[in-house]
């Protein structure tokens, strides 16, 4: 037979395709860099969320005291009555530890009636005041305070607690209209036979005792 024409022994198959691209040292030594990288990313991942997933709910929240908008205001502030010779008698309200100059000037000030010698000789004004106190500024014309209305808010010499009457009594720094009532109380049923007593027979407390020491007296 005659050999096929040169032409076709040239001809290639149809359907044959090229071969891939040969692997090079460089694209080989970039697999494994590539999936350190993944790996380092899922780890970050993993961790931020283990982070967030532990921090406390609320954590960056800013809490009120227990007891709402009464408690927060109890620790922020007292309340005094002033009455006399000042602009505006009544209740003020003033910061824990004030005096009794601060609260005069919460109640506007001296009044024009104000008996300023009075005031000199009976108002301390560098007394501390605690919250229930009463400040009595004595105007032109009226009498002197008798013991039980000073104008510190405690009576003007000392009084007797197994005699004082609850009016008395509720002048005192720290003593109210409810303290005031038991010492009566206590007294009616047993006469204190010292100051030490009112705390003792618990009337008052440790606190109030020391306000009170210097102003009772026991006969």
């Amino acid at each position: 037979m005659d050999p096929l024409p040169p032409r076709w022994s040239t001809l290639q198959a149809p359907d044959s395709e090229p071969d891939p691209p040969p692997i090079t040292a460089g694209s080989s030594r970039q697999l494994p860099v590539l999936a350190a990288l993944g790996v380092a990313l899922l780890g970050a991942v993993v961790v931020a969320t283990a982070v967030l997933g532990a921090a406390p709910p609320g954590s960056g929240s800013v809490s009120l005291p227990s007891g709402g908008p009464e408690a927060l205001a109890a620790e922020t502030e007292i309340v005094v009555e002033v009455d006399g010779a000042v602009r505006h008698p009544g209740l003020v309200r003033i910061p824990p530890g004030s005096r009794v100059a601060d609260a005069i000037a919460a109640a506007g000030g001296y009044s024009a009636a104000v008996d300023a010698t009075a005031v000199a000789r009976d108002v301390h004004l560098a007394r501390s005041v605690a919250d229930g106190d009463r400040v009595t500024i004595p105007a032109r014309g009226e009498p002197p305070p008798t013991s039980g209305e000073a104008g510190s808010g405690a009576p003007a010499g000392p009084i007797d607690v197994n005699t004082a009457s609850e009016s008395e009594l509720d002048t005192l720094p720290g003593i109210g209209p409810v303290t005031a009532a038991k010492i009566v109380e206590a007294r009616t049923e047993r006469p204190f036979a010292s100051v030490d007593d009112l705390a003792t027979r618990r009337v008052v407390g440790p606190a109030t005792l020391a306000k009170i020491r210097d102003l009772v007296v026991v006969h």
